[in-house]
């Protein structure tokens, strides 16, 4: 597994460590991007390697079997990353004791599905993430606090995984947040998914509105999650 490791050196002593999971596309430049949006904001994040070797895909057919081959194997992209955070949490500008995690599309999912089922994350956010992945039998009561951000035009995600997610998140008592950006469809936040959706015919559309105000949430989420 190849993750990436991103920290503001100026900044002194232990802070959250934050893991970020990818888009099905594999831990490409815009997931470790990300890990450096959060260390600017004061964070220690790790872009995780949920497929290997840091094997990433250009072609939807090629993502979709690298993602697959983790969702007919949970246990192991589960393995997986809880390897990743404990590697965090050993890093020495981390507080082991301050974590959570972001995700995006299968990433969300995956970031969804570790919180439900009892993995030592204390918030964690989901972006145009898989909704079903968090419906599976998990802890009785969570304590993860979640932000879910999805795009209201997204195709790839049904009124009845969203219900099914509500559903699955009031059964386990868990504070959590579903917030519906008008007119985004799927990979708001990358601003590749509207080169990517015209060029494999493909309802994906950047949506720079939802992504500045899903990421202002997400940081407000945050920074009440992890205030001294």
């Amino acid at each position: 597994m190849k993750g990436h490791m991103a920290w503001d050196g100026n900044i002194e002593g232990e802070r959250p460590g934050i893991l970020v999971v990818h888009e099905w596309w594999g831990n490409n430049a815009y997931a470790r991007h990300r890990a450096e949006m959060l260390a600017e904001l004061g964070y220690t994040a790790m872009a995780v390697d949920m497929y290997g070797e840091g094997e990433t895909a250009e072609h939807p057919d090629q993502a979709g079997a690298l993602m697959t081959s983790v969702l007919e194997n949970m246990e192991a992209g589960r393995a997986r990353f809880e390897a990743a955070l404990e590697a965090l949490k050993g890093h020495p500008t981390v507080n082991a004791a301050k974590t959570g995690a972001i995700g995006f599309c299968f990433g969300g999912g995956v970031v969804l599905h570790m919180a439900r089922v009892g993995s030592d994350l204390d918030a964690v956010a989901s972006f145009h993430g898989s909704l079903g992945l968090a419906q599976v039998p998990g802890v009785e009561r969570m304590h993860t606090r979640v932000a879910v951000y999805n795009g209201e035009a997204d195709t790839f995600v049904s009124a009845e995984e969203i219900a099914g997610f509500e559903e699955t998140m009031q059964q386990a008592g868990a504070h959590y947040y579903l917030v519906q950006l008008p007119g985004a469809l799927h990979g708001f936040s990358n601003p590749k998914a509207t080169s990517n959706g015209e060029k494999f015919g493909l309802p994906l559309r950047y949506d720079p509105l939802a992504d500045e105000t899903s990421w202002a949430h997400m940081r407000m989420v945050f920074q009440e999650v992890f205030a001294d």
